[in-house]
Formats: structure tokens, C-alpha cells, sequence
């Protein structure tokens, strides 16, 4: 890539610097003022030939500009360019507080540095400049995050929009750190932003500016406080910056980083006294019972950082019988335990040395257990998990640590282990049985999928499988999650923990964890996102099952790859993927996985215009799941072959299908399926001129839409019934149909279903007789769907773009709109919607004054139209020969046309269409 940019670079200045010898040939040309010598001067003699030249290589410098400046835009669609299918690295996630975290009673005295940052806001804020990021950096212990936490507390108030917290993992032990990418995710919808509106894709660099600027975007405007904990270097962190001036950015960062735009504010070690009245404060002793001068010998022997001083104060206060004097013989006995650690932190290690012999037994094999675990925070089941024991009891740890100042407490009952810390744990842990690090990991992700199958149980549609929980799911205790909301809200605190957890558990070669937990997050990632996470996290479980050789493993991550490359629009990534499950299932004789797996290569096939394809493998599909017994399968089979019938125009096929597939769904009681399928008869029924029926199915999916609340569906019925109301002549009804649905879409970021309402919006402009608003909805439209790689809404918008352009006299470019809209349309088969493009195509001719030309194609069109029982169409043919019919003076055969005409109008409740053309008659007739 840097190779090709150099060579377009180079090639741009050779242009530039020929473009400057012309200008000045042309020139002097013009002007007689010098003479050039050799063959310039001939070139001078020649000022035409010189005009050429400098046009051609203008315009060929305008081209590698444009060029270059593709290959830095990063595309919207997935790119199957991206990483090889064949890297398994597990995906990472970035915990991400949507308020901060309690305020520090550890807290002392930082006075100076608080001045500074506050006079350093206030005095952008009084300019109307733009806040600069304020980085806090500092040795570990030093108490930068308790410094940026308090900060943030006080300055709240200035920043009403928000306020976030985000642990970017720089010097986590056990940890990588947090991706510029995977942080932006989180970030976005911890501020609201809906997972399917985040950017996905394989190129990672492009996702996150992608990201980033959605980022900004939702920022712009905005007073929100953004505390990024942790950093590892500025350009993990450069991506997460707003873009507004409004926002405060705190940055704490063990290493100076290098911004172009900060301010620094350092963090040391207390001043003596203020360790020392630290010491104080927090030992619940009267000062005047303690020997001062032992307390600051004590403070000086934990480096005078908080956090050492807060452990040792701790130490005193648990013990009423110890003096000052006993606790400094106990911290110098122990100060080097661990003198691998640097000289910087081994008295804050003998701290935690100290406050760890203090412990109980069994508190201390618990506390040696977090060092094991591998997510960001954790609550108290996680906690018994990890450490085998029962939830009261590792309530009863976390709490008693928490006092102990050995673990820090988040808001809803969570827990974090500084990276010191940590760190000290793991150690004391590593000095045991090697096997217990594997054996911790694997409790920790026995209990995640206890909790991912009852979470699963709320979130999986009606009658679908389940992951089901490991046998040793017993002996661990789960939270109680008794709705749909509980356990997407458990879902996504756990997330980067669970993330965390696999890829911990791939690290340690634990691959049929992997491959469990990897199946039980599947139905949350497919509803929730972000995509890329979910491709990241099957083909982790691909990996893992090939290492194992367990073929069954393989095809279900092959099958859940394939769904998400799908919901990414990377349709040959998702053929692939699901074509080698099929091949997989085939192997280990699985009948209903290959069911599965051809049913979702299907719909591949339908949106990628393979209508044979497609309905070959729902057919097969439907045969399996009917030798199974699997009544949902063949619900879902059915009504899948009903919109591939209807794509090819054979409605009564699909009418056939999609009624049996919604008595399916009645049966088994999924009201999501009868909401889909009433919504697809509705569609059918609407092409069939029954709008009646269309209106009514359309209803009652909306309602059923409500009642799940899903407000995707919902958008997709709106759009369904506008197109209906547009039908009967209602067309405010209809503008206020597509406006919902659009206004849904761009909440929801759904790309396809915002490009429909936006060519609803379109016809419904051209029909107002608005041409350029008409052109413009539908070119956006069109552009979005031409990425999206859906030929079946790239010709649609086309057939519309034809009749819009028509309208303003942009003849040859209906014309052009028209032949692609046919190419398209033959080569999916739909006979309906190529009889509606003839018919546009034809009144274009017949209004350009051509009404022999125009005859032919609304007779092509009148074929087509009967041919597979479409009365709109029908109608509209019947209704254009019969306009030519009279530009020809052939009143008898036209009156006869447009009667037909009207008849059917009537009967399709058209009652506008058949009034007009009732005035046609009767003017002619006067």
C-alpha cells in the first residue's frame, strides 16, 4: 500500500512540475514577452500544442488525485481483502462505565495539581477554546486513576452530557491492551448508539476511523467527560478523542505520552506530611496516640504513595492491639519478598505482602484465585466461581478485601484489582500448583455458560435450540435473570469479562471451553453486535475445533461465521463459510445442522439474486428439517422459499408457502415468525392487487412487532403499508409511513432498510410532481444499495430514477436508467417489477411525442403483467395503449383499452387511477 501511494505521490509531482512548464510555455506564448530555447521554443511556436498537453496531463493529475485519495477512504461495505480467514486471534472488548467510579476516601491533598486542571478548564472554557486533553502520568501506586476519578467528581457538573470511564488495559497484567477499535465499539454504545449502526469489517484500520468518526459525530456539540484509564500509548488512545471542543478528556498513563495538544499533569509521590496525614486518617487512630516519627519512617518505606499508605493504614485499624511501632517491624521484615519487582515498587509489594499475611487462610487462597482471573472487573458469583466456594461466602471475601484496601469497588456490586495488585496475586498464585491457573479458568468459564444458557433462554426465539450448559453447571451458582431485559443487560456488563475469558481459555490450549463458550455468546452477537467482534470470536471457535479434530464443533462455528459474514453484507465470505458447515455436517451425519446451514446459504443466494440457487437449497433445507421433525426449521424454510418465489414472480407459490409457514409458527407459538411471515404475505398480496388484505397483514405484523419491541420490524411493516396506502391513493398517509420507518432506520443504523424508505420517499416526490427531490432520494437510495450488492433494490431505484428523470426532460438518462433496471430484473427473474419498468419506459416515449414506440413496450408490458397476474401493471399497460391508442386516431381499440383499464383499477380500490382515466374517456367522447 505505502509502495503504491509512493509511486501516485511521485507521479503527482512530475505532473505538477510539467503542468508549471506548460502554464509558462502558454504563457509567454500568449504574451511575446521571451523566447524559450530548443525544442521548448518550438512548443512556444505551438501554443495549441501546448493547450493539448496541459489539458491531458490536468486531467490525468486529477485522476491519481482521485485515486490516491480512495485508497485512504475506508470503505462501508466489508471487504473480503481484509485478514485471512484462517488468523483465529479472539476478540477483546473494552469495559466501559457509563458514569464514574465512587469517589476515593483515599483521596488526600493533591490541592496543587486539582488547581491546575481546573484553571487549565476554566480558562478554555472562558476563551471559547477547545478543551486540550489533560494526560495524568505517574508511577504505578502513585494514585493517578483516584486523581482523575476526584477530578472528574468535581468538574461534573460542567459536563452535563456525560460522563464515561474507560480501562484501557495499558499495563493490566494477564491483559492485552485495549484496541483503538474494539474501545471506540464500546464506547458508542455505552453513549447510546445502537450496535448495528457501529461500523464492522475486516480492515481494521478503516473500521476505526469509521468508528471514530461516528464517535465525534456523537460528541459534536456535546459537554461529556471522557476519562481513559490506563493508556498504553498516544495512538491507542488518538481515536477515542472527541472532536467538539466542549468534551474533557483525563488520560492517566504510566510513561509520558506524546500529543501534540496536552496538557501534563504529573502525578508523585505525597509530600511526607500528607502521607502522613493519610496514615492517619485512614487508621481510625487518634493522631496523637501514634509516634509521628514511626509513621513517617512507614511512609517512607511504602515510596509515600497512596496506595501503599492506604494498605498499611488498613493494617493498623484492623489490629487495635498492634502500635505503629509493631507495624513498621513487620513491613521491614517482609520489604524483600519480591525484589524482582524495581526498586520503585518493592516497598509498595511489601505492603501488599504484609496485608496479605494478614489475611485469613482461606481469604488469602481467595484472594491468590482473582490473580487468575481473567476479565476486568468481576461480581460476586464470577468470585465464587473462581474461587470454589458459595456466593455469601465470596460476597463475604470481596467485601472484607474492599476494606482491606486490596480491591477497589465499582457501581452495582463489581470489583477491580489494581494492576500492582493484580500482578502481586498473580504471583502468589503462580508460586502454587501450576495446574490450579487451568482449573481456576475452567470454573470461571463452567459459570459463564451456566449464565449464558439461562440468558440464551430469554434472547433465543421460540422453539430454537439453545447451548446447552456443561454438566458441571451444577455446582455453580448463576444470577437470577427472569426477563428478556435482564439478560441483555447481564449480557452486555459481562461481555469484555466473557471475551476475556475465551481468549484466556485459548491461551491455555482449553479448546473445548473455547468452543462452548464461543456457541453460547453466538445468539447475543448476532442480535447485538458488533459483527466483526462475533467473526473475530467463530473463527477462534473454527481454529479450536480443527485442533481438536471435532468436525461437529467445526461446522457449527463454519454456520454461525456465515450468519454474521451475512448480517455484514459480505455475501461470498458468508457462501463460503456456510457452504463448508454443509460439506462439515454432511461428514458427521448432522441432518438438522445442515438444514441450518442450507437455509442461511439460501438467503445468501436470494440477496445475491441466485434465485435458483436459493430455492434449491430451501428446498433441500425444508426436506431435512421435515426428516427431523424440526417444525421451526420448516417454518423458516417455507417462508424463505415464499420471497424467493416472489422475487421470481410466481405469487401464488408464495402465497402457498408463506401461509403454511405462518400455521407453523401459530402452532409452535413464535410470534416473531407469524409477524414475519403476515408481513411477507402482506407484500405478496399487495403485488397480487389485494390491497385490503396487504393492509391488514401489514397491521397486524406492525402490532406484533410492537409487542416484541422491535423497532427494525416495525420500520420494514411502516415501509410495507406506506407502499399500500400509495396504492390507494393515499399518498399523506403513505409520506408519513416511509418518514417513520426512515426516522427508525437511522436510529437503528440499518443501511438497507433506510435506502427502501428513502426510494418510497422518492416515488411518493415524483408523483407530488417534485422531480429533484424525487432524483435526489433516489439516487441516495441507489448508491446505498449498489454497496450493499442488492440488485434487486439497485433496479428498483433505477426503474424510478428513469421515470423521475423523464419528468425534467433528462431523456437519455431515463433511458440508460431503464436498460439497467431490465438487465438486472431478467437476469433475477421478476417479471412484475420488469412489467412496471416497461410501462414507465413507455409513458417516457409516449410524453416525448413516439406513441408507435411507446405501444410496443406497454403491450411487452400487458404480457408480462398476465403472464404472472399482476392487475397493477395489468392495469397500467391497458391504460398507456389505450393513450396511444388515441394519438393515433384508433378510437375504438383505445376506448376499449382504457375501460379494461378502469375495471381494474376499480377492483384494486385505485380509485385516483380510475377517475383520471374516466376523464380521459369522457373528454374524448365530448
Amino acid at each position: 500500500m505505502r509502495l503504491r501511494r509512493g509511486i501516485a505521490i511521485a507521479a503527482i509531482a512530475g505532473s505538477v512540475a510539467v503542468t508549471t512548464l506548460l502554464v509558462g510555455l502558454v504563457t509567454n506564448a500568449a504574451s511575446n514577452e521571451s523566447e524559450w530555447p530548443g525544442w521548448l521554443g518550438w512548443l512556444q511556436e505551438h501554443a495549441w500544442f501546448s493547450f493539448v498537453v496541459l489539458g491531458v496531463t490536468m486531467a490525468g493529475l486529477t485522476a491519481m488525485l482521485a485515486a490516491l485519495s480512495e485508497t485512504r477512504a475506508p470503505a462501508a461495505p466489508p471487504s473480503a481483502s481484509g485478514r485471512s480467514e484462517d488468523v483465529a486471534e479472539p476478540p477483546g472488548a473494552a469495559l466501559v462505565l457509563r458514569s464514574l467510579p465512587r469517589d476515593t476516601t483515599a483521596f488526600t491533598n493533591r490541592n496543587a495539581e486539582l488547581e491546575r486542571l481546573v484553571g487549565s478548564v476554566r480558562a478554555s472554557q472562558d476563551r471559547g477554546e477547545a478543551l486540550p486533553v489533560h494526560v495524568i502520568d505517574g508511577m504505578p501506586g502513585v494514585g493517578k486513576t483516584a486523581f482523575a476519578v476526584h477530578a472528574g467528581h468535581v468538574l461534573s457538573e460542567q459536563f452535563p452530557d456525560g460522563q464515561l470511564f474507560v480501562n484501557l488495559n495499558g499495563y493490566t497484567p494477564g491483559r492485552n491492551p485495549v484496541q483503538a477499535g474494539e474501545a471506540l465499539a464500546s464506547l458508542l454504545a455505552a453513549a447510546g448508539v445502537p450496535t448495528q449502526q457501529i461500523p464492522v469489517g475486516d480492515d481494521a484500520g478503516a473500521v476505526t476511523e469509521a468508528r471514530a468518526a461516528i464517535w465525534r459525530s456523537r460528541l459534536a456539540g456535546k459537554k461529556a467527560l471522557l476519562i481513559l484509564d490506563n493508556a498504553a500509548s498516544y495512538r491507542q488512545l488518538e481515536p477515542l478523542l472527541p472532536g467538539g471542543s466542549g468534551c474533557l478528556v483525563l488520560v492517566t498513563s504510566r510513561k509520558r505520552l506524546a500529543a501534540h495538544e496536552e496538557v501534563v499533569l504529573p502525578v508523585n509521590a505525597l509530600p511526607p506530611d500528607h502521607a502522613v496525614d493519610l496514615f492517619v486518617r485512614l487508621s481510625g487512630r487518634p493522631a496523637d496516640t501514634l509516634d509521628r516519627d514511626v509513621l513517617e519512617e512507614l511512609a517512607g518505606l511504602c515510596g509515600y504513595l497512596p496506595l501503599g499508605v492506604s494498605l498499611l493504614a488498613a493494617r493498623l485499624r484492623h489490629h487495635p492491639s498492634w502500635s505503629a511501632e509493631d507495624l513498621r517491624e513487620r513491613l521491614t521484615a517482609t520489604r524483600d519478598r519480591l525484589g524482582e519487582l524495581r526498586a520503585g515498587e518493592r516497598a509498595v509489594t511489601a505492603t501488599f505482602d504484609l496485608s496479605y499475611r494478614d489475611l485469613p487462610p482461606e481469604r488469602q487462597r481467595f484472594f491468590q484465585q482473582l490473580g487468575f482471573y481473567p476479565g476486568t472487573d468481576l461480581d460476586a458469583y464470577a468470585g465464587a466461581a473462581l474461587g470454589a466456594v458459595s456466593v455469601a461466602v465470596a460476597r463475604a471475601h470481596l467485601d472484607a478485601l474492599y476494606d482491606d484496601h486490596l480491591i477497589d469497588e465499582h457501581p452495582g456490586g463489581r470489583y477491580q484489582l489494581h494492576d500492582l495488585v493484580r500482578d502481586y496475586a498473580h504471583g502468589l498464585a503462580a508460586e502454587g500448583d501450576s495446574m490450579d491457573h487451568v482449573q481456576s479458568v475452567q470454573r470461571v468459564c463452567t459459570y459463564y455458560l451456566a449464565a449464558l444458557a439461562t440468558a440464551n433462554g430469554h434472547i433465543v426465539r421460540s422453539g430454537a435450540s439453545v447451548p446447552p450448559a456443561p454438566d458441571s453447571a451444577a455446582q455453580v451458582e448463576t444470577p437470577s435473570l427472569e426477563s428478556r431485559a435482564d439478560a441483555l443487560s447481564w449480557l452486555e456488563s459481562e461481555r469484555a469479562n466473557v471475551l476475556a475469558c475465551i481468549r484466556r481459555a485459548n491461551g491455555l490450549a482449553l479448546h473445548d471451553a473455547v468452543i462452548r463458550m464461543a456457541a453460547a455468546m453466538a445468539p447475543f452477537l448476532r442480535q447485538s453486535g458488533p459483527w466483526d467482534q462475533a467473526v473475530g470470536l467463530h473463527r477462534t471457535a473454527a481454529e479450536a475445533a480443527r485442533q481438536t479434530g471435532d468436525n461437529q464443533a467445526l461446522a457449527d462455528a463454519l454456520a454461525e461465521l456465515g450468519v454474521v459474514r451475512r448480517f455484514m453484507a459480505a455475501y461470498p465470505e458468508a457462501a463460503e463459510a456456510l457452504n463448508e458447515a454443509v460439506t462439515q455436517y454432511d461428514a458427521v451425519g448432522d441432518r438438522r445442522g445442515k438444514a441450518h446451514a442450507l437455509n442461511q446459504a439460501g438467503i445468501v443466494w436470494y440477496l445475491t439474486a441466485d434465485n435458483e440457487g436459493a430455492a434449491r437449497a430451501q428446498t433441500e433445507a425444508l426436506a431435512l428439517y421435515s426428516e427431523v421433525g424440526d417444525r421451526l426449521g420448516q417454518a423458516n424454510a417455507l417462508a424463505d422459499l415464499g420471497m424467493v418465489r416472489r422475487q421470481m414472480s410466481n405469487f401464488e407459490a408464495a402465497v402457498e408457502a408463506q401461509g403454511e409457514a405462518l400455521s407453523i409458527y401459530r402452532e409452535l407459538g413464535d410470534r416473531y415468525g407469524e409477524a414475519n411471515s403476515l408481513r411477507d404475505l402482506g407484500v405478496v398480496q399487495c403485488l397480487m392487487g389485494a390491497y385490503d388484505l396487504a393492509a391488514q397483514h401489514h397491521q397486524e405484523a406492525f402490532d406484533i412487532y410492537v409487542e416484541l419491541d422491535d423497532r427494525v420490524h416495525q420500520a420494514y411493516a411502516l415501509n410495507e403499508l406506506g407502499v399500500v396506502r400509495r396504492l390507494t391513493g393515499d399518498l399523506e398517509g403513505a409520506r408519513d409511513a416511509h418518514t417513520q420507518a426512515l426516522e427508525y432506520y437511522t436510529e437503528l443504523g440499518d443501511r438497507f432498510g433506510r435506502a427502501n424508505s428513502n426510494r418510497h420517499l422518492g416515488t411518493l416526490d415524483r408523483l407530488s410532481g417534485d422531480a429533484p427531490a424525487a432524483i435526489r432520494a433516489l439516487q441516495e437510495a441507489l448508491e446505498a444499495y449498489r454497496d450493499l450488492g442488492s440488485r434487486g433494490g439497485e433496479a428498483a431505484s433505477l426503474s424510478e430514477l428513469g421515470a423521475s428523470r423523464g419528468m425534467t426532460g433528462e431523456q437519455n438518462g431515463a433511458v440508460e436508467a431503464f436498460q439497467r433496471s431490465l438487465e438486472i430484473l431478467r437476469e433475477l427473474g421478476d417479471r412484475c417489477a420488469e412489467s412496471e419498468v416497461l410501462n414507465h419506459w413507455g409513458a417516457l416515449l409516449r410524453t416525448s411525442g413516439n406513441p408507435a414506440e411507446a405501444h410496443g413496450h406497454f403491450e411487452r408490458a400487458l404480457r408480462l403483467a398476465r403472464d404472472v397476474r399482476c392487475p397493477l401493471e395489468e392495469a397500467r399497460a391497458l391504460e398507456g395503449i389505450g393513450r396511444c391508442g388515441w394519438m393515433v386516431d384508433e378510437s375504438a381499440p383505445a376506448a376499449e383499452a382504457l375501460r379494461g383499464a378502469i375495471t381494474i383499477y376499480r377492483r384494486l380500490g385505485a380509485g385516483a387511477s380510475a377517475d383520471e382515466v374516466e376523464r380521459v374517456l369522457a373528454s374524448r367522447a365530448g
